[in-house]
């Protein structure tokens, strides 16, 4: 099936993006906002040590595995019936999470929040690099959409540690059920309308090796980091991802109607970003979980505490993004892309020192800041240039690959560093325990600053100025635009 997707303006554009600006805002808190309410959470509901990470784990296998799909689904069905089912999923999700009083109705919520956000994403992306033409217009636009999304991964600490010290971790669930409905309900009036839908082919062994293919790849990655990479489930979860995922290629090149046409890597712009979005979630992306897990652990603050220590890194990556527009206006994608990353690494090496037991929220703040600064500036851009070039019609595709990228890469990123942080922990309690996790965590930030700075290789991929004038010039130029 397929549909039209002619250009269509919303009448009050400026409340379309306020509203697809909550869509990304909702995803994003979702990832950080249950960190502070895990302990409450296994009180109360009955989590083991082991299990509890499947709170967060379930989350990211649904909302990763499912993204190509999604993405796909918003081209052919509809940007705006796709946002509204999203949101709808999450507002049930997020109401089954709030009253679950066993593990096994939580995980299911988590992991139908996380199908709600592999639904929701693509079509929010590219809805936005629809409805608001190339260049400066979408760049503001996705300057206010990657504030939401880039300054939720840091808010969702703070709105956590409020919510779970005033009224309890059930919050951190039932506050997504009032904006998704209220997101829903708002969409009707306020996102272009969709088109009829056409009949078509859909790449249904695509889909089915594809979502099957990147689900047990985050899974394993995962599952292996907390329960051992020797776990007979992981290597056969493992084997199978490599053989479906090769299955899922094959059919790429040779289908007729592709779920992931393989020419859209052609196009300079998104292959680029797509590494970078890749080695970001690799190394970056993993910032917010080990700072919770130094304020906690290390340092020793409470929920509430915690929450607003976030407060710094939450403003730092406000700014950046307010920074990326201005950079991508005056110096364009690629030059703002290696400053981002740059900055990202400069971050790790100015963070990871402050981070040792008799420190403070004072001795990490420097690194902080101008992490979160190149946290801002690169989310931006990254997705500015996943978008540029990309016909209309695959804009929530383009949207679905390289969010999958992302996913994929923050699953097996937190996976390793988490297994560097933890090396030495073993067997040790109280003081000494502080001092080892401090000890790994410090070398776990720089080795994600260090890896960092191998995406400027993949930034000057991207085409430069001259190149986008010679495509803009030349219809048939395949330096933005993939051939085919």
């Amino acid at each position: 099936m397929s549909i039209d997707h002619s250009p269509a303006r919303s009448r009050r554009p400026g409340w379309s993006l306020a509203l697809l600006a909550l869509g990304h805002l909702i995803i994003s808190l979702d990832f950080t906002i249950i960190f502070v309410a895990l302990p409450d959470i296994a009180a109360e509901v009955g989590f083991t040590p082991h299990t509890l990470q499947w709170v967060v784990t379930m989350y990211a296998v649904l909302y990763g595995g499912f993204l190509l799909v999604g993405g796909r689904l918003s081209d052919l069905v509809g940007r705006r019936r796709m946002f509204v089912l999203g949101m709808t999923l999450y507002g049930v999700a997020s109401l089954l999470g709030g009253l679950a009083t066993a593990p096994a109705v939580l995980l299911a919520a988590r992991a139908l929040q996380g199908l709600a956000g592999a639904i929701l994403f693509p079509a929010v992306l590219a809805l936005v690099n629809t409805a608001f033409a190339e260049g400066r217009e979408r760049n503001r636009a996705l300057t206010v959409w990657a504030m939401a999304g880039a300054g939720g991964l840091t808010a969702g600490a703070l709105a956590g540690g409020v919510l779970t010290q005033a009224l309890g971790w059930q919050a951190v669930f039932f506050v997504n059920v009032p904006l998704a409905v209220a997101g829903a309900a708002a969409a009707f009036a306020l996102l272009p309308a969709d088109g009829r839908a056409t009949k078509g082919s859909v790449d249904v062994p695509g889909a089915l090796t594809g979502t099957a293919g990147v689900t047990l790849l985050i899974f394993a990655v995962a599952h292996g980091s907390e329960a051992g990479w020797a776990r007979t489930e992981v290597i056969a979860a493992a084997v199978l991802a490599v053989v479906l995922l090769a299955a899922f290629l094959l059919l790429q090149a040779r289908g007729r109607a592709p779920l992931m046409p393989l020419r859209l890597f052609r196009n300079r712009a998104l292959s680029g970003a797509i590494m970078v979005i890749l080695i970001f979630g690799l190394t970056t992306q993993s910032v917010p979980y080990f700072l919770t897990l130094y304020f906690q652990d290390v340092l020793g603050l409470n929920a509430l505490e915690t929450g607003l220590a976030f407060l710094g890194p939450t403003l730092s990556i406000t700014a950046g993004n307010f920074l990326s527009e201005r950079l991508n206006h005056r110096f364009g994608t690629r030059s703002t892309l290696v400053a981002g990353i740059v900055l990202n690494a400069v971050g790790a090496a100015l963070l990871a020192p402050g981070m040792h037991e008799d420190g403070s929220v004072l001795t990490v703040l420097a690194g902080v800041v101008v992490i979160g600064l190149g946290m801002g500036i690169t989310y931006e851009a990254m997705w500015i240039a996943a978008g540029t070039g990309v016909p209309a019609d695959e804009q929530g595709l383009a949207s679905g690959v390289a969010s999958t990228a992302l996913q994929v890469g923050t699953a097996a990123g937190l996976a390793v560093l988490v297994a560097v942080a933890n090396r030495d922990i073993a067997g040790l309690s109280g003081e000494v325990l502080r001092a080892a996790s401090a000890e790994g965590m410090r070398v776990a930030v720089y080795v994600l600053g260090a890896v960092m700075l191998t995406a400027v290789l993949a930034a000057f991929r991207l085409p430069g100025p001259r190149a986008k004038a010679a495509a803009a010039s030349d219809p048939d130029a395949a330096d933005l635009r993939p051939a085919g």
